[in-house]
């Protein structure tokens, strides 16, 4: 009988510690929290670019401008499980992307003063109409007041979101730190195509790792050097433009466009360091000649446009992208986008250059 209630003891302490542990949980509207990574005012909160008031080249990237690329949510909480509730498009996950970066969320958590991986909320992806999710992002944490950090999606819209505490605990709104402000321009390298989770992308990565506010305005296959992109960086106050401006146009746009894309920006920021990236050196080059071709133009291009400026303009820079992804053929998904090791080459080359930026800063 004494070993009997031992083991129903037992069961009783389990069942207490679970149900302390999974809580009931109430759920708080993260537009009432902090969003970092919009460059503008937008009407909807987790947009980064309100169509309204901006021209766009055309509709995709009119689509594109409304996805919540590069934003996320800062907030504190006592909670021990964190979940999320959230509304996207209906759209299926593309071929050279997971669902997580597509349409899913990234947490990270404060530790020892740096930001630390901590959990993602999974999409619902297994029947359509794939616009409807709800997810656990971590559980059973331990005690105490947790400084949040979460990514929405880089590939979708989202049309609400819900963050998901433990019945009793209190969330607040983190704060925005004052720091410098970095643009990242460009194509769907930049928008973050193959990174594994959304807060992977290099923008990201670069601003969580320096404590550094930035503003993706990647635009997957549409950024061709056009007049609309450049009315509306120069839109932007900036401490640092970065520029993946090579990557989608041909050497023809190249040589057409340019000048007159960096006329628009210089006349609204005349001395901010615009960094131009040359295109990487695509894998898809290795054995199909037409690519070969085309992208040795574009590279020959970009580099000829951009040193032309450099002889008068001691504020622009230009990074060679030969080190970008090595030469060991393992850093892309397809030849083209980066995957998490890609962009941490990537970043290796160019960070150094984009904080001695900063700090050529008045």
């Amino acid at each position: 009988m004494n070993k009997m209630k031992r083991v129903l003891s037992v069961l009783a302490a389990s069942v207490l510690t679970v149900s302390a542990t999974y809580a009931q949980t109430t759920y708080i509207d993260a537009s009432r929290l902090a969003v970092t990574g919009r460059p503008f005012p937008v009407r909807e909160p987790f947009t980064r670019i309100d169509t309204a008031s901006f021209r766009l080249p055309d509709n995709t990237t009119s689509r594109y401008a409304c996805f919540s690329t590069g934003l996320a949510v800062l907030f504190t909480t006592d909670s021990r499980n964190i979940s999320a509730k959230w509304k996207t498009s209906g759209s299926n996950a593309l071929d050279n992307m997971n669902a997580i970066v597509q349409k899913g969320l990234d947490l990270y958590i404060r530790k020892d003063g740096k930001w630390t991986f901590a959990g993602v909320g999974r999409p619902s992806m297994k029947k359509p109409p794939y616009d409807t999710h709800k997810s656990s992002i971590v559980s059973s944490m331990e005690e105490g007041i947790k400084e949040c950090l979460l990514y929405l999606p880089l590939f979708d819209k989202v049309d609400s979101l819900e963050i998901g505490v433990d019945e009793g605990a209190f969330v607040k709104a983190g704060e925005i730190p004052e720091s410098p402000k970095v643009v990242f321009f460009g194509s769907s390298i930049t928008h973050g195509a193959a990174a594994s989770r959304p807060g992977m992308a290099f923008p990201a990565r670069f601003g969580r790792d320096n404590g550094i506010e930035v503003y993706n305005l990647g635009f997957s296959g549409s950024s061709r050097l056009q007049e609309e992109f450049a009315h509306i960086l120069a839109g932007i106050e900036a401490d640092v433009f970065v520029l993946d401006a090579f990557s989608n146009p041909s050497a023809e746009e190249i040589y057409s466009r340019f000048d007159r894309f960096v006329d628009i920006l210089r006349k609204a920021h005349p001395d901010t360091p615009l960094i131009f990236l040359q295109t990487e050196r695509r894998e898809t080059r290795n054995f199909i000649t037409a690519v070969e071709k085309s992208e040795a133009a574009k590279q020959k291009a970009a580099e000829e446009a951009v040193r032309e400026r450099m002889m008068n303009d001691s504020n622009i820079h230009f990074i060679d992208s030969d080190d970008f992804l090595g030469n060991d053929h393992i850093a892309t998904v397809d030849g083209v986008h980066p995957t998490d090791l890609g962009f941490t080459r990537m970043l290796s080359v160019i960070t150094p250059v984009i904080l001695s930026a900063i700090e050529s800063e008045p």
